[in-house]
């Protein structure tokens, strides 16, 4: 479960992007704000969500939402995945998890029966004042983009 609620403010985080370049909240203030967080660029479920979300760019646009991706990868991959994909967002380097850790997306994870800490598969959504208006605590890749135009069809129309 995210660690988030709607209607309190959004942890601040500053973090790498593609290039180094280093992204903060504060960087996104005025304007609607997706983020998601994923486990592994490159990988087949983190690459239908980011071209699913790529490919509704146009759609996203209608509503003002700009959308940053959060890995724990580090920026030399993210720079592979924007080329090869083509990505038209920015991608995010969270290799310590501290802004996963703030959102709630550095949880406990369970495969071939160990666990482990991974980042969780979600998406938050911050109005331009900064506060969080919805959180999604699990994605299904291919349906991100509709679960987000849902939610702003039927909260902000």
């Amino acid at each position: 479960m995210s660690a988030l609620a709607p209607q309190t403010p959004a942890p601040n985080f500053t973090l790498p992007d593609a290039a180094g370049k280093l992204h903060s909240l504060n960087d996104y203030c005025g304007q609607w704000l997706l983020i998601y967080f994923y486990p592994k660029a490159m990988t087949p479920g983190c690459t239908v969500q980011a071209c699913a979300l790529r490919d509704g760019g146009a759609a996203l646009a209608t509503h003002q939402v700009k959308v940053l991706g959060v890995s724990p990868d580090k920026p030399a991959l993210l720079n592979k995945f924007i080329e090869k994909e083509q990505l038209n967002f920015t991608l995010l380097s969270d290799a310590d998890h501290k802004m996963a850790d703030a959102y709630g997306a550095w949880q406990e994870k369970s495969m071939y029966g160990r666990t482990y800490m991974g980042m969780a598969r979600m998406g938050v959504l911050i109005d331009p004042a900064g506060v969080v208006q919805h959180v999604w605590p699990k994605v299904t890749p291919a349906n991100q983009l509709n679960d987000i135009l849902v939610w702003f069809k039927s909260n902000r129309e």
